[in-house]
């Protein structure tokens, strides 16, 4: 009997633009009640936006490079940035301050990941560490080792007992937070450096490369369940389940109706929305959306 792919109850419809950024737009994410969208760019700082109106709320400055990567925490109380200046910051998201600087890392900090139970934060970066930091103390607490190249992605896994980390060593790994002594698992197959991961509800691991391709694993197996993808010279930039993990949505170069290359990617709580980031807008929003210096905002765009 036929039935309905997920993916064509989605349309490209009512699209909003958010885009005060001066620089390329490298992350975005949605506060768990949807309320919020946080973003960051190149240009070092963090915005928050009210999802409905695309109203800018606040910028918020700290960094002095390029800002990476941000998320918020699971029950919206805190949010998280990475930067090139090598640092990791924890902000309060009531009062926009900043709650601990982590400043273990030797190079710039490409990915930040909160634990879904708010006890962990994870961090990883071009010297090829990936740390656990406490996320109540600021305090590292663990380094995990085995990536040889730079640590590029990170996720939790939705019961918080395992995370992956993927690296320019082509190689995602695995590690359970709670048998210490246990190996990470290893799982190879890409071609290219592991620009993104994400879990889903059910354990599935999928992982975005720079070779165009994203694999689905059973990471428990060390199982590569199916590859999508393979076009190329097409970098898959970011990765994001659906809550109930029925869908699964990618960017990549020109992707999402972008002029340029799609940064970010990810569904609202809800799964109502699917957002992402990109370096320029679209020609008609172009003369509107101008600086002084003649340059083209970058934007993000929610997309229903």
């Amino acid at each position: 009997m036929w039935k309905r792919h997920p993916s064509e109850d989605f349309s490209v419809d009512n699209i909003r633009y958010f885009s005060r950024h001066k620089g390329e737009v490298n992350c975005c994410a949605f506060s768990p009640d949807c309320q919020l969208l946080l973003t960051c760019c190149d240009a070092g700082k963090l915005y928050l936006w009210k999802t409905s109106t695309a109203k800018l709320l606040a910028s918020v400055s700290g960094h002095t490079g390029p800002v990476k990567c941000c998320v918020f925490s699971s029950d919206g109380r805190l949010f998280a940035s990475a930067s090139h200046d090598c640092s990791v910051r924890i902000w309060c998201s009531s009062s926009l301050k900043c709650t601990h600087t982590l400043t273990a890392h030797r190079r710039s900090v490409e990915t930040v990941s909160f634990s879904p139970d708010g006890q962990w934060l994870l961090s990883g970066g071009w010297d090829n560490r990936a740390l656990i930091w406490s996320i109540q103390s600021g305090a590292l607490l663990e380094e995990l080792k085995g990536h040889n190249a730079a640590v590029q992605s990170s996720v939790f896994s939705s019961d918080s007992q395992s995370v992956a980390t993927g690296s320019w060593d082509r190689a995602v790994r695995v590690w359970k937070l709670r048998d210490r002594q246990a190996e990470a698992m290893v799982l190879q197959g890409h071609l290219g450096n592991v620009a993104c991961l994400c879990f889903s509800v059910a354990g599935m691991l999928a992982s975005g490369s720079w070779d165009g391709t994203v694999r689905v694993w059973l990471p428990e197996r060390h199982t590569c369940l199916f590859v999508l993808g393979g076009c190329e010279r097409v970098w898959v930039r970011s990765l994001a389940f659906s809550t109930d993990g029925r869908v699964l949505a990618s960017t990549a170069e020109g992707d999402m109706g972008h002029k340029d290359s799609a940064y970010g990617c990810v569904f609202t709580p809800n799964g109502e929305l699917l957002t992402s980031g990109s370096e320029q807008l679209n020609e008609e929003e172009e003369e509107e959306n101008t600086t002084e210096k003649g340059r083209t905002n970058p934007e993000v765009t929610p997309t229903l």
